[in-house]
């Protein structure tokens, strides 16, 4: 970047980051209002929410603005006692460390700009189904299973099975999972789209490399102050859960599926021996569900710029290859190979996704610089 395209970036990063506080003073105003406490539809805590949320903008904002005063002060200082030696070596160590400041600072905005402030916290429903391939494709989704399993664990995260529909040869047709722990969203947000695997099955007599596809869909779970639910709009049934787990699994209906009457989505839990579980998990997942198709109807600015920047999210768009004969894993959004698939099939994930994060920053930054 040119200078010029560096100073119209900063001056548009503090300009979007003004925006956040302005805003924030407006909730603050609004939060100090009895008359808003008073209002019916948990309106306050909306309110609320959104203001702890802009938090974080103000904070640096504030801490950028501190940092940049310290080196004006400091080059200001450097100009009056421009003629001592001695002063002028501190003045100059004082506009260094500004500048490194200033600098360290803006690193974070631009990580927070990029970052959806709403969803960045929230633990994550993860659906991986299998796509064309037939048992192929279903033995690829346990592959995935597996991937995000040991990624979880590498981060400290807690995984659990919510729902899930086995394959005779222990592969899935599809499987719903949970992952709760700190920044779980932000890290796994790029992993919804197609996964490609080539490779020889182990059913093939021929040595013929196949071709087939699972989905993933990860979905920023829901809370109650996102979406109040009527329990008149629900509808539950209750029934023994499919396939195996003990003797007791399949004696108890345990399994819950639940439906949201007004919009028909319908979603079911199994996996929890307890039936009074099942149902608490799948109020969660349907919660998420309609939570997710909310945050799709609303198409807002920043949607719309964050899919320009890193593609759609969507499971239909293909995002990823891996290639067993060369031990390859594509990203095709940014055209990254990594070598070592059984690394990356044992949760070696952050080299990719690191790299997606940085494209996006990039990307963003080009915008802001009018490049892009």
């Amino acid at each position: 970047m040119t200078t010029e395209s560096i100073d119209r970036v900063k001056e548009a990063v503090i300009s979007a980051l003004k925006e956040k506080v302005d805003r924030r003073a407006e909730l603050e105003k609004r939060l100090s209002d009895p008359e808003l406490a008073s209002q019916a539809g948990g309106k306050y805590a909306e309110v609320a929410r959104e203001h702890g949320e802009l938090g974080p903008f103000a904070d640096v904002y504030h801490r950028l603005s501190r940092a940049a005063g310290k080196k004006e002060e400091a080059f200001e200082f450097l100009k009056e006692f421009g003629q001592d030696a001695e002063m002028q070596e501190f003045a100059g160590q004082e506009a260094e460390a500004a500048g490194e400041e200033e600098n360290r600072v803006f690193d974070e905005a631009v990580e927070l700009l990029c970052t959806d402030p709403e969803n960045k916290n929230r633990n994550v429903h993860v659906e991986i189904r299998s796509g064309a391939g037939g048992q192929e494709a279903s033995l690829f989704v346990a592959d995935l299973l597996k991937m995000y399993h040991h990624y979880a664990q590498k981060n400290g995260w807690s995984m659990s099975v919510m729902d899930r529909s086995l394959t005779d040869l222990g592969g899935f047709k599809y499987v719903t999972i949970a992952i709760k722990g700190s920044n779980v969203w932000h890290r796994l947000r790029f992993e919804s789209g197609g996964h490609r695997v080539q490779r020889v099955p182990e059913t093939e007599s021929q040595g013929r490399i196949h071709t087939s596809l699972a989905t993933v869909a990860v979905l920023p779970e829901a809370k109650k102050v996102d979406l109040e639910l009527n329990p008149e709009d629900l509808e539950f049934e209750c029934m023994r859960s499919q396939g195996p787990g003990g003797q007791s699994v399949n004696k108890v209906n345990s399994c819950v599926r639940v439906t949201h009457k007004p919009s028909g989505v319908s979603v079911k839990c199994q996996e929890e021996k307890s039936q009074h579980k099942n149902r608490k998990q799948a109020v969660e997942l349907l919660r998420t569900k309609l939570y997710e198709k909310k945050l799709q109807a609303q198409k807002s600015e920043r949607d719309a710029r964050r899919r320009d920047l890193i593609g759609s999210g969507d499971r239909n768009e293909r995002i990823r290859t891996y290639n067993f004969p060369q031990d390859r894993v594509t990203d095709h959004r940014i055209s990254m190979d990594v070598f070592g698939i059984e690394k990356v099939l044992m949760g070696g994930l952050d080299e990719l996704i690191d790299q997606l994060h940085r494209h996006e920053r990039d990307a963003m930054l080009k915008r802001l610089a009018g490049q892009g």
